[in-house]
């Protein structure tokens, strides 16, 4: 297997979402002691369940915290496949429960229009984030950066001025709204979080050689310079 320096491996997932759940809060406390304030943005998935529930223990000044999405379905905050949804029950509970949501979905009439006002909350909130949690799907996707998708692109482009962006594509099932690469990689800190066998040999791959369009987590992979940690369970 590649040796990658960025690479840390636990010996299951909670080990993970522990180690994971500390270094996030290290960061935002940090971040509020030094700018009296944090950002984090997470991703969806059922990957990040665990480490929502141990950083939402976390003593914090959870009322300076804002928590937004790297990418979101545009779908209402009601359905069962929203990542705002998985959020509010999963991070915004105990301690957290103090802490400030910026979504991305809203209601209009397409993805299109709501990337345009998601980008504007977005904006509001200062950049560059403190923390940003990126996952990966099997075909080496992260954020809402798919193979495929009509406006990867522009979404994986380092010069892209625009914050939020609309995707669609064949392996995302609903339209998508998703932060852009300068959004994600220019954070302070930014952690890749995987776990299973299956994303383990994805991401070999997508540490190989090969288009960054094939296998989009290589936008952030070789992006440099870039704070990046990568945490990885079996």
């Amino acid at each position: 297997m590649t040796a990658d320096p960025r690479l840390t491996s636990f010996a299951d997932g909670n080990a993970l979402a522990e180690a994971l759940a500390s270094t996030v809060a290290a960061r935002l406390a940090d971040a509020v002691e030094a700018r009296g304030k944090a950002v984090l943005a997470v991703s969806g998935g059922t990957t990040p369940a665990r480490f929502f529930k141990v950083l939402s223990l976390k003593d914090l000044a959870w009322d300076k915290i804002t928590i937004t999405l790297v990418d979101e379905r545009f779908v209402p905050p009601t359905s069962d496949r929203s990542n705002q949804k998985l959020v509010t029950e999963m991070l915004l509970q105990n301690k957290a429960a103090q802490s400030n949501f910026i979504g991305l979905y809203n209601e209009t009439p397409n993805a299109e229009e709501g990337a345009k006002i998601a980008a504007q909350a977005i904006a509001k909130l200062g950049q560059p984030f403190d923390v940003v949690i990126l996952g990966m799907g099997g075909d080496g996707h992260t954020a809402s950066f798919f193979p495929g998708g009509d406006r990867l692109s522009d979404a994986i482009s380092p010069d892209q001025p625009a914050l939020v962006l609309p995707m669609h594509a064949e392996g995302a099932g609903e339209p998508r709204l998703t932060l852009t690469l300068p959004a994600i990689v220019n954070a302070r800190f930014v952690a890749l979080h995987i776990e299973g066998a299956g994303k383990r040999t994805t991401l070999e791959a997508a540490l190989g050689r090969g288009a960054t369009t094939d296998m989009p987590i290589r936008a952030i992979l070789r992006y440099e310079p870039i704070a990046l940690e990568i945490f990885w369970a079996p």
